[in-house]
């Protein structure tokens, strides 16, 4: 049994509840295996609805693709409402993360990408919010902008609940895999964007993290490194050049981009590991602080699979001793 296994088995039961009548319960909340890690409550994003929903009847859908009964790697799609499933340490430092799962643009993994990862920052005295957001291929008017939209009004929720959580509102990080990376980078490079109507009193807050780290993360929109679903799931077909200088992270780089912590497979045949390269020298180039960590094999989408043979297991301890030199914990 590896070390994500045990840890998992032995990792107390947080019950799974709502944060008030109204929030909207996290996906598959009638399956919880004992040990797995659960979020404690939700927090909807847009108390009215979100507009632009292509398909009106779309349903979430949960998928299980672990074939061991020990282990859970779900995944989600169809999600027409957005919200987060709350983590609170049980120790908090008053440190919080914003937790993107990936999945291409088609799903959201929220096990190993999401809810494992919580539990482990937990034992930091971080306090996790697993992002459950839109997805560009379920069909929205927006479909290029919608995720980081969903992205922008999280940090805000997350700041406006800051008291409730022991949290100090400045210090918020994001972390995100593969399409989540996409997403975690362009958080941070594109925070202060204007994006969405404010819809209530937390909009006036900051959307900016206070550190970002896009793990294995689509970035790049050059086609000669760009994983090939990127520009389809976004514009439906290929991305022109007003489009690359739009959305593109490691074009839209200034002076209040966060530190950026990086980590990547060399053998990524996936999401080609000049995704990270690239956009760590577009960070260094702009005088942003970055950490990069890369490893020779580990393929795409390890996560938090932890398998102690392989080196990229290190990969969470290496974050929370960079999220710790970036003041995160106080």
């Amino acid at each position: 049994m590896d070390k994500f296994r045990r840890s998992l088995l032995l990792a107390p039961l947080a019950l799974t509840a709502t944060a008030a009548a109204a929030q909207t319960a996290a996906p598959d909340t009638a399956k919880v295996v004992p040990g797995w890690p659960a979020p404690t409550a939700t927090i909807d994003l847009w108390p009215k609805g979100v507009a632009g929903q292509v398909h009106p009847d779309m349903k979430e859908v949960v998928e299980e693709t672990s074939t061991d009964p020990a282990i859970k790697f779900r995944r989600v799609q169809g999600i027409s409402k957005p919200r987060m499933a709350v983590f609170p340490a049980a120790n908090p430092t008053g440190g919080a993360m914003l937790i993107i799962p990936g999945g291409g643009f088609w799903w959201n993994y929220f096990d190993h990408e999401g809810y494992a990862l919580a539990d482990y920052l937990n034992q930091h005295g971080i306090t996790c919010f697993v992002l459950f957001y839109r997805l560009a291929n379920d069909g929205w008017d927006n479909k290029a902008d919608v995720a980081t939209i969903d992205a922008q009004r999280a940090m805000r929720l997350i700041r406006k609940h800051a008291a409730q959580y022991k949290l100090d509102p400045k210090r918020v990080g994001v972390i995100g895999f593969s399409a989540g990376g996409f997403i975690t980078a362009s958080l941070a490079t594109r925070h202060a964007q204007a994006l969405y109507t404010p819809v209530d009193d937390a909009d006036a807050l900051d959307a900016r993290p206070s550190l970002a780290a896009p793990i294995y993360p689509v970035q790049s929109l050059d086609p000669a490194i760009a994983y090939d679903g990127t520009a389809p799931s976004l514009f439906g077909g290929p991305a022109t050049a007003e489009q690359i200088a739009r959305y593109a992270p490691d074009h839209n780089i200034d002076a209040r981009t966060p530190p950026v912590f990086l980590t990547h497979a060399e053998d990524d045949t996936t999401v080609p590991v000049a995704n990270t390269t690239v956009f760590r020298d577009a960070l260094k180039a702009k005088g942003i602080t970055v950490e990069t960590h890369l490893f020779a094999r580990g393929g795409h989408g390890f996560g938090m699979k932890h398998d102690l043979d392989q080196p990229y297991h290190i990969w969470p301890q290496l974050f929370v001793n960079f999220a710790r030199s970036q003041g995160l914990m106080g």
